[in-house]
């Protein structure tokens, strides 16, 4: 796709955080089934939920550019994905497996804070209001799930995890 303004930028960015989060779809029920903390795996299958409904608000964004819903591998996602799946291989004990999945998961939310709010940012400076106010919804959402998996890590999990052998 050549670039010739902020919208074609634009819709670049939203194709490739569209594949971010089906890559999130994905990843999140592994993420789960290795978490060995009820609250940590209630998270992950919470914000499966969450991630979800977030596809289709991406979905919504390109219909009302009138463009159908399509993907551009995102490759940081990927690479995110890939580390989280080489901790669950690498089988630590239980308390670690878990702090090492809230880290994997914040790095996560991290890159797709900063991708939802250059997104919402872009769409203003294009006048597209509504379209803002939707991706804001999943904005906050994002900064929701890091906040609650900082509070899990910091209230339990490193403390147990750092009492490992």
């Amino acid at each position: 796709m050549k670039m010739k303004n902020l919208q074609d930028l634009f819709l670049d960015q939203l194709r490739d955080m569209y594949s971010a989060e089906k890559q999130l779809v994905k990843a999140l029920p592994k993420m789960a089934k290795a978490a060995r903390s009820p609250e940590l795996r209630a998270g992950f299958e919470k914000h499966l939920g969450e991630t979800e409904k977030q596809v289709e608000r991406l979905e919504e964004v390109f219909a009302a550019f009138g463009f159908k819903p399509k993907e551009k591998k995102c490759e940081a996602m990927q690479g995110l994905i890939a580390e989280g799946e080489e901790l669950i291989e690498a089988a630590p004990p239980d308390d670690v497996l878990d702090a090492g999945l809230i880290g994997a998961a914040q790095k996560v939310e991290h890159y797709e804070i900063a991708a939802y709010g250059t997104l919402c940012t872009w769409l203003r400076h294009l006048g597209r209001h509504d379209e803002s106010d939707t991706l804001h919804q999943s904005l906050a959402e994002e900064k929701a799930t890091d906040q609650a998996l900082t509070d899990m890590a910091t209230t339990g999990v490193n403390q147990m995890a750092a009492q490992q052998g």
